[in-house]
């Protein structure tokens, strides 16, 4: 039966750390031996984009380089998914053609849709419901950084949106403590934070929705944002600027919490909105760190996949 990597609510918290152990070793086998091992010679994924990127793309054409494989991108254009081509008759073309496919989808139906009529694994690359690679991407930033992932608080400022859907359900499999602060109407999905409390029966993690910025950041290990305004949401932009600079991460806010925060953005980030440039170019920044283990995070999604 083939396997897909959809959402990290998916994962057993024994596989979330199997696949950090995994990225961890494949990150440090490069960095001492100049490549990696080619474990996906032979292998070759899709990657179809509704999306435009920077890191998706990059970083999963070159983790399939590093491993011996070839990716294969394919633009919004040439594809239209649902447009020129049904779904399913996408899925079943490509699955003839590759042996994974990586889409990075508006519609997170879209993309259940492809991963119903795929023959091949399929990975989430971004839905409007959540982004696991990214997940799996902050979490390994998180666990580098501190050498523990089991009781850090994670202190999310900012829109209720994709990227803290991933990290709710990372939080929960691995025993953080999420505190999430956002403007009314703009809270998480209720049902990801009601399927995220009942993992965290199991591994003592926390997850907490409020509106108060400032109390989310006291004794927090990682302050993380997002841009207020994601892709297919432009025509909102006006009334979101209006609404969330009172959870700019500006260096007031991280002063408020512990003096060796670390603070995090999965990118593209609008500085001056979300963030100021003395916080994403400051002491405290990982954002490229986080940026980079995109790609390590990655070849471990990829390897398991193909070889797990």
């Amino acid at each position: 039966m083939k396997r897909d990597f959809l959402s990290l609510a998916d994962l057993s918290a024994e596989k979330v750390w199997g696949l950090l152990n995994l990225a961890i070793s494949l990150k440090k086998e490069r960095q001492e031996k100049g490549s990696n091992r080619p474990l996906l010679a032979g292998r070759t994924l899709a990657m179809v984009f509704q999306k435009p990127s920077l890191r998706t793309r990059v970083s999963f054409q070159l983790a399939m380089m590093h491993l011996g494989g070839q990716a294969l991108y394919l633009s919004p254009a040439e594809i239209k998914l649902g447009e020129r081509e049904s779904i399913p008759d996408v899925a079943r073309v490509l699955s003839r053609y590759v042996d994974a496919i990586m889409a990075r989808v508006y519609a997170h139906d879209d993309l259940l849709t492809l991963a119903k009529w795929a023959a091949v694994p399929v990975i989430n690359g971004l839905s409007d419901y959540n982004h696991p690679c990214q997940g799996l991407a902050d979490l390994l930033t998180i666990y580098e950084k501190l050498g523990r992932l089991q009781g850090v608080k994670l202190a999310y400022v900012g829109d209720g949106n994709n990227v803290l859907h991933s990290l709710i359900f990372g939080a929960s499999k691995v025993g953080m403590h999420l505190v999430a602060a956002t403007p009314a109407g703009y809270e998480p999905r209720p049902d990801v934070v009601k399927q995220a409390r009942i993992f965290a029966q199991g591994t003592g993690a926390l997850i907490e929705v409020i509106r108060d910025p400032h109390k989310a950041v006291r004794g927090a290990d990682v302050i993380y944002t997002d841009t207020w305004t994601s892709m297919g949401q432009e025509a909102e932009a006006e009334e979101r600027r209006r609404i969330f600079p009172p959870y700019q991460v500006n260096a007031k806010l991280v002063a408020e919490a512990k003096p060796e925060v670390g603070v995090m953005h999965c990118l593209p980030a609008h500085r001056g909105e979300e963030i100021t440039d003395e916080v994403a170019d400051g002491p405290h920044s990982w954002l490229f760190d986080q940026a980079e283990n995109r790609l390590h995070a990655q070849k471990a999604i990829l390897v398991d996949l193909f070889e797990g």
